[in-house]
């Protein structure tokens, strides 16, 4: 199991909490070490950590694929409702190039509503640079290049579903409420520029939050499935899968840190019986 620097700090184990594969991706590019992020299990299981950023990414969109194939797989072959990104990722860009969205709204009308809310929000110190280059057409370039992780359309009902995938520590109890507050944050500007653009048409986004140790609001994850035409009866299978892997994926993580600090060590037979631990399932979280 992967102990992070942080907790080694607290026993007096180590001398500084700061991340130790930040440290070394910094030396490796000849910049200070100052100011390192400490290392939490949170910072390590997050694209924050600068070590760890591809393998977290690439876990991310592992977890979502499977859940987006399966979703699709096991859809109501009566339904009307369309998954518009089977094989990809696709921003606000690439989905305005499509047929049926351009038929809710032109990409012009698009583009000045995006433009007056995304004004709205502070410019990323990141993104200064690019600000004062073209401040201008700044905002809509934002908005056209947020990518959500997935989306669907039923043109029949006029409903637009914008999806994430979303994975969090799951110690504390109140886990589920405050990773689906945040996701419902990150898309907000996104929500309300498609409303005020089209009112005509319901804009919803449905996020799957899932605990890296299994945990899940069931019946909620049976409710958005619901949403989306799962066929009935393929909620359970398909729910258990998605945890199982969110699990499996996060203990593969967990395993890689050390590796890495360790400078590429393969973990004992030992260490994977202690680190894998017990399957979890879907569990009702009280809301």
């Amino acid at each position: 199991m992967a102990v992070a620097a942080s907790f080694l700090t607290k026993i007096g184990k180590m001398q500084s909490a700061g991340c130790r594969l930040c440290r070394i991706a910094r030396v490796a590019r000849g910049e200070s070490t100052d100011g390192l992020a400490d290392e939490t299990h949170g910072h390590i299981n997050s694209a924050g950590c600068e070590g760890m950023a591809t393998t977290v990414t690439a876990a991310h969109h592992s977890i979502w694929r499977h859940l987006h194939d399966s979703m699709h797989a096991a859809q109501n072959p009566k339904s009307k409702l369309k998954f518009v990104t089977l094989h990809k990722e696709s921003n606000m860009s690439t989905l305005w190039r499509r047929e049926e969205f351009l038929r809710i709204c032109s990409k012009k009308e698009l583009a000045e509503m995006a433009q007056d809310i995304e004004v709205t929000i502070p410019v990323q110190k990141s993104q200064e640079a690019r600000y004062s280059l073209d401040p201008e057409s700044f905002f809509a370039h934002c908005f056209w290049g947020r990518p959500p992780d997935g989306g669907t359309i039923n043109e029949a009902l006029q409903i637009v579903h914008i999806l994430e995938c979303e994975r969090s520590t799951d110690r504390d109890e109140g886990f589920w409420e405050v990773k689906e507050a945040e996701s419902n944050k990150q898309h907000n500007n996104i929500i309300g520029v498609l409303n005020a653009s089209a009112p005509k048409w319901d804009f919803e986004q449905i996020n799957f939050v899932v605990g890296n140790r299994g945990s899940a609001a069931e019946s909620d994850l049976y409710t958005k499935l619901k949403m989306l035409d799962v066929q009935e009866g393929k909620e359970g299978k398909l729910c258990v899968d998605h945890v199982t892997l969110v699990w499996k994926v996060h203990n593969r993580m967990i395993l890689s840190f050390p590796q890495q600090v360790q400078g590429g060590a393969r973990p004992t037979q030992r260490d994977r019986g202690r680190t894998l631990g017990t399957l979890c399932t879907c569990e009702e979280i009280e809301r």
